[in-house]
Formats: structure tokens, C-alpha cells, sequence
């Protein structure tokens, strides 16, 4: 093809100009200096050739793939934000760590004055808590989304309230309730106690909301560990076929509908249907046996953002995508 003069000498300049910018690190002002043009001109030459495709740029940074993984999240799931935590040993613990260091530094990024928070309990919640830096000043109010569980101090919903109000410098309400009433009539004459409706009425209007994933099976899952539950209870739910996760103690199945069992007709907290209003969800899981789990929150559509580690992400996407039963 002929090339009249003038298309060439533009050509022969933006390509100098991309020689100078890219291959020898000059500045635009250095560039524009010895050739004598103007910055100005020397930035819009550069917008030009990436716009005629002289330019190509890959990034080649070593967790490049996790980025990549955290948008194919976003693009089959529907989820607002992903973010993946890299494998670096096989640590369990320090990898819940991991992943509990990520959560804080997402959540602490979009949280605002004047936000209600609302949380569940569990292992996770309680890694992204002891990350948060003790240092914050923010007018928020946290408040539990579901009532307390029995178990350790550290994974108490009620404690990690109180522990993440203080860090953040705000205020906290506990709810004086057991998260699994022992009868449908009970949770009723609960719900009904006007501290109990103020505290969850908070939940309902909150702006953020962290919740952990949670596996039902086998019987050694924390669920079973924190929530005050009868062995008979614990058969029931294990023995479930439909039931495949649980978020807020509420049981789901494999597309994130909750289970019409027993136990969901005696949780005192948020109901799912509410979590969905809420303006971002965070759910925060990790390790393989949550993969079945995460799947299930997530077609339900109850998560607006989800936090997990590298290998984890890998499956559910994989078996998202293709159906592929566990």
C-alpha cells in the first residue's frame, strides 16, 4: 500500500515518539523538548496511537491470574466484586487469615460515615475482625443480623459486634437472643420483645452486611459447633438431601432457596429475602468444603461480593459455569 508523505511522516513521529515513551522511559516533556513540540501535543500523538492500535499493553504482574479469576467471577456469577486470596502454603489457618486480611481491607475501603453494619458470627468473620486495625474513626453503629450462638468468645456474633464497633470507633448492639430458638412458639415470643425488633429493625435497614458461608455437612461443620442444637436437630440437617449451606443459620439448597425444615421455623435474625435489599453483602468463605455452599448464596443472589481463596474460586467457578454436582 502507498503511503502519501504526510501519513508517513505522522507515522515515522508517533512511532519515534512511542520509541522515546515505551523502549528509552522518557518523560512527555523530556520527549517534547527534543523534538520540539509541545507536551500537550506529545500526550495527544500517544492517546492517538493506542486509539489505532500501535499499542499493545500486557501486564505480567505475579498474581495477574488472580485478577483475571476475580473478573470470570464477576462475569458468570453477577457478582459486583470478587476477590481472591493466592494459596501460599497449606496452612488452613493461615490461610483463613489470608482471606479474612483481604475482607478487612475491602470492607474498611467502602464503608462511610453514618453506615449500619450488620453481621453474622462464625471462623471467618472473626479472622476479618482480628485484621481490622484498631486505629479507625468511622460514625457507624454495628449490630448482629442473627442471634448469639453458643461456642467461643472469638466467634460469639454478639462479641464480634462489640469487638469490630471498638476498632472501627463506633457504637454496637447486641442481640440478647439465642440464634436457634427450641420452639417455633418461642422465636415468636421473641421477635415480639421490643429490644429484640430494635436491634433487628437496624439489621434490616443496614447498608453493609457480613455474613460467612457455611457447610452442613459432615456433623464436625462449625455450624454445629456454635449453634446450640440437639443431636436430633443435627441428624435432621445432615441427613437433608436438599440442604446444602447455611448462611445466617438459615439452611439453603443448591440454588440458594431456603429449606422448609424445622430449624428455619426457629431462627431469630434477618431473613434471607432481607439480606438480598441490602446495598452490599459481603460474604466472606473459604477452604474447599464451602465450594458447594458459596455456589448455593450465590445463585440465590444473596451476595453482592464475595471473599475466598485461589483454589476455592478455581471450583466454583468450574462447576458454576458447567453444573458439575459435588
Amino acid at each position: 500500500m502507498n503511503i502519501i508523505p504526510s501519513d508517513y511522516e505522522s507515522s515515522r513521529l508517533i512511532s519515534k515518539i512511542l520509541m522515546m515513551y515505551y523502549m528509552e522511559d522518557k518523560s512527555q516533556a523530556e520527549i517534547g523538548q527534543e523534538l520540539g513540540l509541545s507536551t500537550a501535543k506529545i500526550n495527544r500523538l500517544l492517546k492517538q496511537a493506542r486509539n489505532q492500535g500501535y499499542v499493545e499493553i500486557n501486564i505480567h504482574t505475579p498474581f495477574q491470574h488472580l485478577l483475571t479469576l476475580e473478573k470470570e467471577l464477576e462475569s458468570v456469577t453477577g457478582l459486583k466484586h470478587a476477590v481472591v486470596v493466592p494459596k501460599l502454603g497449606d496452612n488452613p489457618k493461615a490461610l483463613l487469615q489470608s482471606v479474612g486480611k483481604a475482607a478487612a481491607t475491602f470492607f474498611l475501603e467502602h464503608i462511610r460515615d453514618g453506615d449500619i453494619i450488620c453481621m453474622g458470627g462464625g471462623v471467618t468473620l472473626s479472622a476479618m475482625v482480628e485484621s481490622i486495625p484498631a486505629d479507625q474513626k468511622y460514625s457507624v453503629t454495628v449490630v448482629p443480623a442473627s442471634g448469639g450462638v453458643q461456642g467461643r468468645y472469638d466467634t460469639n456474633v454478639n462479641s464480634l459486634v462489640a469487638d469490630l464497633a471498638i476498632k472501627l470507633g463506633g457504637r454496637s448492639l447486641s442481640l440478647h437472643a439465642p440464634a436457634v430458638t427450641d420452639s417455633p412458639r418461642e422465636r415468636e415470643n421473641l421477635l415480639a420483645l421490643r429490644q429484640i425488633k430494635e436491634v433487628l429493625d437496624l439489621a434490616d435497614h443496614a447498608q453493609v452486611a457480613l455474613v460467612g458461608i457455611g457447610a452442613v455437612r459432615p456433623a464436625t461443620a462449625s455450624m454445629f459447633q456454635f449453634a446450640s442444637l440437639s443431636q436430633e436437630d443435627i441428624s435432621a440437617i445432615t441427613e437433608n438431601k436438599q440442604a446444602v449451606g447455611e448462611m445466617l443459620v438459615h439452611l439453603i439448597d443448591r440454588q440458594g432457596r431456603p429449606v422448609n425444615s424445622v430449624l428455619n421455623q426457629r431462627i431469630v435474625g434477618l431473613e434471607l429475602e432481607d439480606l438480598k435489599k441490602i446495598p452490599l453483602t459481603i460474604g466472606i468463605a473459604a477452604l474447599q468444603n464451602k465450594v458447594t455452599p458459596i455456589i448455593a448464596a450465590l445463585k440465590g443472589g444473596y451476595l453482592k461480593v464475595l471473599i475466598t481463596d485461589e483454589e476455592t474460586a478455581k471450583e466454583v467457578l468450574a462447576r458454576f459455569q458447567t453444573g458439575i454436582p459435588d
